[in-house]
């Protein structure tokens, strides 16, 4: 699996307005569901509930939220870029404003794993996160997630 085949072009926002980290959930659950063909409820509530954990801001403006779903076959993406820099209680205590939510088969398995393991290690990588911030529009945080070796593998 390649982060082209969990954040596909059509998967990533530029410029997302958004009121807050329980906004942002809802709004990335919402976008979730409609391009899998779901409710969204069980969504915000799996996001929920894995929040509920422990902030899955990693640090330096990033965050992570992930959550296994019942009758998913293979993880799934969104990547965010937020307009506005916001407080996820990220470990860091920083504001986060590059967001790649991963949806996970229910089902543990190797490939979620190393899913959730790709994106965090590319995310955190200094040059990819410039790209990241510095694109103008989404096909560019796109053609950055490309242009920095992430098409093709993790």
């Amino acid at each position: 699996m390649t982060v082209d085949d969990l954040l596909p072009a059509d998967r990533v926002i530029c410029g997302l307005r958004t009121a807050g980290k329980a906004a942002l959930l809802v709004d990335l659950a919402r976008r979730a569901a409609l391009a899998l063909g779901r409710e969204a409820a069980p969504i915000r509530a799996a996001l929920a509930a894995r929040e509920s954990l422990g902030s899955t801001g990693i640090g330096d403006g990033i965050a992570l939220p992930h959550a296994r779903l019942d009758g998913l076959d293979r993880p799934f993406g969104f990547l965010a870029r937020l307009r506005d820099p916001l407080d996820f209680e990220a470990i860091d205590g920083c504001p986060v404003d590059l967001v790649a939510l991963l949806l996970l088969p229910a089902d543990p398995r190797d490939v979620s794993v190393t899913a959730l393991a790709c994106i965090a290690r590319r995310l955190r990588d200094p040059d990819v996160a410039v790209a990241l911030r510095t694109a103008r529009d989404a096909p560019g945080l796109h053609a950055a997630l490309r242009r920095n070796g992430l098409g093709t593998g993790g």
